[in-house]
């Protein structure tokens, strides 16, 4: 049954705002590291990557997951910038260190896209519209 335009546009907002709240919480704690792991940068993803695979497998609708994606890619934009206050949050790499905020947005932009872009899998047993 195709869904009603106000319910997918109240849907595409409520995605949106989720992604960003992913966003922001990936975007500042994507640098923490324990020992050698890189512990901030797997967490962020997998919980990114999560909300992105749920919203494409309950919902089915890309403009969700597109939505979803640009609230968190619009959140790592945000705080990628400096502040009004001149502070940094995700901080340009010195040299010789590992660029995480470069490797996060590549991170981040790879899994939305491939989310967005996999085919859907019918099953057998699906009724087919």
């Amino acid at each position: 049954m195709p869904t009603s335009w106000p319910a997918r546009v109240v849907t595409w907002i409520l995605a949106l705002a989720a992604g960003v709240v992913f966003g922001v919480a990936g975007t500042i704690s994507h640098p923490l590291m324990l020992g050698w792991a890189p512990v901030g940068m797997v967490v962020a993803a997998v919980g990114c990557l999560g909300l992105v695979l749920a919203i494409r497998l309950l919902i089915e609708d890309r403009g969700a997951v597109l939505a979803c994606g640009l609230g968190m890619l619009g959140a790592l934009v945000v705080f990628s910038g400096r502040g009004p206050g001149g502070s940094v949050v995700v901080p340009q790499a010195a040299e010789g260190e590992f660029p995480f905020g470069i490797t996060w947005s590549i991170v981040l932009t790879a899994i939305v896209l491939i989310v967005a872009a996999w085919p859907r899998i019918r099953t057998g047993n699906a009724p087919k519209h």
